[in-house]
């Protein structure tokens, strides 16, 4: 099987790392903060003390935090030779961030595919992930195999950046669901209805999106009072609709209804729940 370098080993690039390795992979891993890789050795990874070490994989995902990280990454491989090699970057970026980031590592004669993708651990540990996919024809079949160990479907957008705008659309309309979600139980106030019922009810409907036919019970819990850890939280979703806002921005673009609801994850932020489900901010917009 291919070997397979993964920079980045936050809960995404470690379930990344635990499937390739499932599926018979060879896989190397790095992270700036070396400790942070020891769930993904544990599953078998090598890790790689540096850069260097790290490119000599034939292809390299990138699962980072921001442009800036991927910048720093990207240099650092480009510094050790990636002549050759496939680098795919799977990180949430802006379209002209991540359309600079290719014409770098293009520029140094290494093919490049962002590939960033829906779903969070568990769908990622299964395979169940979507992926969005820009760059050449070349590149995106070059990189189909592997990321089709990870994703039900691969959808290839177009050429490098595509990936990155289609990803911020689909992020968009979860970031703003949980601000919706509280509008509607607010309907509910006086009627006595439990918020197992609501939420089950909702989720059986046309108003009920994968993340709440998925993930119900977490949303129960947490409008019962107990905030739940989130694998897609309050400060990954904040994030993701501060660079939906710049894109709008950028494109000459109102997004009037988004705006407000930034709004309410830095109130929510603000009360220390980033770390939290985004059905937290559903509480705390509730009151519950």
């Amino acid at each position: 099987m291919t070997t397979v370098a993964i920079a980045g080993t936050g809960r995404m690039g470690t379930a990344f790392a635990r499937r390739l390795i499932e599926t018979g992979h060879q896989v190397t891993v790095w992270n700036r903060t070396p400790e942070r890789t020891g769930d993904a050795v544990g599953a078998g990874a090598d890790l790689a003390p540096d850069l260097a070490t790290l490119a000599g994989a034939e292809i390299i995902l990138l699962s980072l935090t921001d442009a800036a990280a991927v910048e720093a990454v990207t240099q650092g491989l480009i510094g050790a030779g990636i002549a050759g090699k496939l680098v795919v970057d799977m990180s949430t970026l802006l379209p002209e961030e991540t359309r600079a980031i290719a014409a770098r590592v293009t520029g140094a004669g290494a093919d490049f595919v962002d590939c960033p993708v829906g779903g969070t651990v568990g769908p990622a540990l299964k395979g169940q992930l979507l992926g969005m996919a820009g760059g050449t024809d070349a590149a995106v079949a070059r990189a189909r195999p592997v990321l089709e160990h990870l994703c039900k479907r691969v959808e290839h957008l177009g050429p490098a950046g595509t990936g990155a705008s289609m990803k911020l659309a689909v992020n968009l309309p979860l970031a703003v669901y949980w601000q919706t979600l509280a509008e509607a139980l607010s309907l509910l106030d006086g009627t006595g209805i439990a918020p197992e019922t609501a939420i089950s009810v909702i989720a059986d409907s046309s108003a009920g999106p994968a993340v709440l036919k998925n993930r119900a019970q977490v949303v129960i819990d947490t409008l019962n009072g107990t905030d739940q850890p989130g694998t897609f939280d309050i400060d990954g979703l904040s994030k993701d609709l501060g660079l939906a806002l710049q894109q709008a921005a950028r494109l000459g673009r109102d997004l009037p209804v988004s705006g407000a609801v930034q709004k309410s994850y830095e109130k929510a932020i603000a009360e220390g729940l980033g770390g939290f489900d985004g059905s937290s901010l559903t509480r705390h917009l509730t009151g519950a």
